[in-house]
């Protein structure tokens, strides 16, 4: 069973994003002068807990000009920030661990026993044994997994249950005890610096401390569906939490995603880049040329320009600079969120941007940051 679980639960990481094929490699590797050594969009940032990694300092020199980490193309840079990203995962899940243990043993110790001893007190004393009834929905659940009768393997599923329900109750004990204890943690995850956003495409207070960065493909369906998330975030996070739209349009398998992100930036220059996004969204079914044409007529937009516009293919640049950003920066699929700079993919939960959204809240109040964006 729970080998299944973790195939379900690495399965389900593939359904929350669009992703093409292969995304083309953007970028080629430039030497800076020692005069420009400042990050680029894109360019894993080091934090102190990753100290030695990256920074100012020239990687090669070739013929007196230094080589710096940034000066990397785009594609090695994504490369380096998922095997970066990799390593604060199980850094981090391997903190977690050592902390609740000492946690744990700290409280144990106060009452004169062993952990193990604390947890049956508080714990696995409390969790009843599994009746017939649940222990045969369960098996019902999963009948097509086993050819044995119920009567045959019923011990073994009340025991399974119990030991499920124990661990998660001891988690959720060891939580409580952390959550009263005096536990600083140092450990932050990597950043990244993805360039400056365009002020016409940010929602919500500008002056805002948190941004977060959307990547997005308007006729990708997983940005459609976190859509009432981001507007949740930003009526609940009012003041505190901006929107920055970045386009990202994976034309490879959608192939009305370029001209979609096109019709975004002439909305854009007339003043209605908000209400267009939302269009394109709301029915992902028509971003043909002409569909697009009257929704910029619907939404109060002068057609002729519009159309014209959107022939003209004077977006283009501007949309493919996204692209590389985001290629950079490690993007390989939709929708990617960088929440000041942190980086998170696919359309998740309200409750992860929150974890971070919060994380990042009380890194400020400590005097604390992450790279800002713009």
């Amino acid at each position: 069973m729970k080998m299944l679980r973790a195939k379900i639960g690495l399965g389900l990481i593939g359904f929350l994003v669009c992703s093409a094929p292969a995304l083309a490699q953007n970028g080629a590797a430039k030497t800076a002068s020692a005069k420009n050594a400042s990050m680029k969009p894109g360019a894993y940032c080091p934090n102190p807990a990753f100290a030695g990694r990256g920074g100012a300092q020239p990687i090669a020199v070739v013929a007196g000009e230094p080589i710096y980490r940034s000066d990397l193309p785009a594609a090695a840079q994504a490369q380096l920030l998922q095997l970066h990203q990799q390593e604060y995962k199980v850094e981090s899940q391997a903190l977690d661990a050592l902390i609740q243990e000492k946690v744990v043993e700290e409280a144990a110790k106060k009452q004169g026993m062993t952990a193990d001893q604390l947890y049956k007190k508080e714990v696995d004393s409390k969790i009843p044994t599994p009746s017939e009834a649940e222990a045969k929905g369960y098996y019902l659940a999963v009948r097509s997994q086993t050819t044995l009768p119920f009567s045959a393997v019923e011990p073994q599923v009340k025991r399974f249950i119990q030991n499920a329900e124990v661990q998660k109750a001891r988690q959720k004990y060891a939580d409580e005890l952390r959550a009263n204890a005096n536990v600083s943690v140092f450990l932050q995850p990597p950043v990244v610096d993805i360039g400056k956003n365009d002020p016409a495409r940010i929602e919500g207070d500008p002056n805002a401390p948190i941004t977060i960065v959307e990547f997005g493909d308007f006729q990708c369906p997983f940005c459609g569906r976190v859509e009432p998330t981001l507007a949740a975030l930003l009526k609940k996070y009012h003041g505190e939490v901006k929107l920055a739209f970045r386009d990202f349009p994976l034309s490879a398998i959608h192939p009305y995603a370029e001209v979609a992100a096109e019709a975004g930036r002439c909305a854009e220059a007339q003043g209605k880049f908000w209400p267009m996004h939302d269009a394109m969204y709301a029915d992902q079914s028509k971003l043909g040329e002409a569909d697009l044409i009257a929704d910029a007529g619907r939404l109060g937009m002068n057609e002729s320009s519009f159309s014209a516009c959107l022939k003209s293919g004077r977006y283009k640049a501007l949309i493919a600079q996204d692209e590389e950003d985001g290629t950079r920066a490690g993007v390989n699929g939709t929708p990617a969120f960088f929440i000041n700079g942190r980086f998170l993919s696919g359309a998740l939960p309200e409750t992860q941007f929150e974890q971070v959204i919060d994380s990042e809240l009380a890194n400020l109040k400590n005097g604390h940051s992450s790279v800002a964006s713009r």
